[in-house]
């Protein structure tokens, strides 16, 4: 029970630091500005891990690499505490692939986290600052499925069909890592 307790506690911290870490990449990606909540929200829990690591690795065109690399270092952390709790039996050797499927569990995780608030905010028709940058975060996703789905009703489906997307990847990418620990 104790390791469960400590799994959940470790879950919640790697996934708002690491969360905080890809949604800064992202917000970066889309000039998006971090003078909102968000941002400011983003960089307080980042700036710790992102600004060391960015004298090492400078951004590439749009995608900040310090942010990509801090979000794994984190995911490593966690593996490697739970690889020793448990007393796992294959080598550490499998953690860096570990904390790499971490990593896009929580890309595909934080995406529906957004992907929910973008619906909601859009169903109240909040106009707050917050509001926007979800929008503009979601929009490159969700315009390719606008093109194909019309709206039923005057509803926009695309939401939910990337919800539905998002799932269908987290299932195949539990399988993929299942397989590939499984021949380690």
């Amino acid at each position: 029970m104790l390791f469960q307790i400590i799994s959940l506690l470790l879950d919640v911290a790697t996934a708002l630091l690491g969360g905080a870490c890809l949604l800064r990449a992202w917000m970066q990606a889309q000039r998006v500005p971090f003078g909102n909540p968000l941002g400011r929200f983003v960089l307080a829990l980042s700036d710790w891990l992102v600004l060391p690591l960015r004298r090492l690795l400078r951004p590439k065109g749009r995608w900040d690499w310090a942010c990509l690399v801090a979000a794994w270092i984190i995911e490593m952390g966690q593996y490697a505490i739970l690889w020793t709790l448990a007393g796992a039996k294959a080598g550490p050797a499998a953690l860096p692939l570990l904390a790499l499927f971490g990593v896009v569990r929580l890309a595909i995780s934080t995406t529906m986290g957004l992907v929910l608030i973008y619906a909601i905010l859009s169903w109240v028709r909040a106009d707050s600052p917050l509001g926007d940058v979800v929008d503009r975060l979601c929009a490159p996703m969700l315009r390719p499925l606008r093109r194909l789905l019309p709206l039923v009703g005057g509803v926009d489906l695309s939401p939910l069909a990337l919800l539905v997307g998002l799932q269908i990847a987290s299932m195949v990418l539990t399988a993929v890592q299942h397989q590939v620990l499984m021949g380690w």
